[in-house]
């Protein structure tokens, strides 16, 4: 248990977390939406502080980032916890769980994450799994201590976060895969329990705060597969930065909605055709192993630049961040 950074005291003994976009108004003895924040006597404490239920090394194309040290390895952490309740969270078991159900697990120092991804020669270290904004205060600490080990930081994140939050993060956030899930607000709503607005203004501040950004978008048949929402998605990213990849993943039946079939491959090959026809330079499909649309290809001579199978990267064509072909811009971070 650690006090909070973020927040502020009201005159009725409540407190107003200032962490992600809900800005809970939480009581004495509550907590907020994401059930690991908890006022204590008007002051909030983040429960699960140094409690880390998952610690594994991905490949960083999992993630999904594509345009970020590909290639390269990724120390994953999460805790319990989220402050989104998505009917089709693949990660439900801990996302939806409290600090108690993550009680069991050993504690983990900020240092002891950093050294631990320093000796398994990991480029970065992903905050992922559930959502890294309510086990901000532990991320940050985290990040703080890997930036200066040379280490990046990337979220893998719903997007719901505070300006606040955001901006005292930005400085050690290198890079961020956000989830667009809808482009409705009442969707938003009824699956998730959360609002568009916040989401589409973290994805523009991140990219004005210079953070690398890429966007995933899970099409779900019946919810979010119609082309007239997948162009609306497409433009608005346009709208931001035309360079901003966007992986457009193919959902599988889950949690609360595993009486949905899985998307088909054709609703996948038409979104991607949807995101190049708007001006998008960069659109991936997603858990297609196999598919064409895992691989980089240079916008302007159309080469392949980046090959991939899954979670594997095969050849890179590219060098000091042009296209080896062609001298194309290829934007990214390909150097750590």
């Amino acid at each position: 248990m650690k006090e909070a950074k973020l927040y502020k005291k009201n005159s009725d003994g409540s407190v107003t977390c200032l962490t992600c976009a809900h800005k809970c108004r939480i009581a004495n003895g509550k907590r907020g939406i994401c059930r690991v924040r908890e006022n204590r006597d008007s002051r909030l404490y983040t429960l699960v502080y140094g409690n880390p239920v998952a610690t594994h090394i991905d490949p960083i194309e999992k993630k999904p980032l594509f345009h970020f040290l590909p290639g390269s390895s990724a120390f994953s952490i999460a805790t319990v916890g989220c402050n989104m309740h998505c009917l089709n969270c693949q990660n439900a078991d801990i996302s939806q769980a409290g600090p108690e159900e993550g009680s069991g697990f050993p504690a983990v120092s900020p240092e002891d994450i950093v050294k631990a991804a320093f000796q398994r020669e990991c480029g970065s270290i992903a905050y992922t799994y559930t959502e890294p904004a309510i086990f901000f205060d532990y991320a940050y600490d985290i990040s703080l201590l890997a930036d200066k080990q040379g280490i990046k930081n990337i979220f893998i994140t719903n997007g719901f976060w505070s300006k606040e939050a955001l901006k005292e993060i930005a400085p050690f956030m290198h890079g961020a895969n956000v989830d667009l899930k809808f482009f409705k607000d009442e969707m938003y709503k009824k699956i998730c329990g959360a609002k568009l607005g916040p989401v589409l203004d973290t994805i523009i501040r991140m990219k004005e705060l210079g953070v690398w950004v890429e966007l995933t978008t899970l099409v779900i048949p019946g919810l979010n597969d119609s082309s007239e929402e997948l162009k609306q998605i497409a433009e608005f990213i346009v709208s931001v930065d035309k360079s901003i990849p966007w992986h457009i993943s193919r959902f599988y039946p889950t949690y609360k909605m595993a009486d949905i079939p899985p998307t088909s491959a054709d609703t996948l090959k038409n979104a991607r055709e949807i995101g190049f026809e708007a001006g998008l330079r960069f659109v991936y499909t997603g858990n297609i192993p196999g598919d064409t649309g895992e691989n980089t290809f240079c916008p302007s001579c159309g080469r392949e630049l980046i090959s991939r199978y899954g979670f594997s990267t095969g050849n890179i064509n590219i060098k000091d961040g042009k296209c080896r072909w062609c001298g194309e811009d290829i934007e990214g971070v390909w150097q750590s």
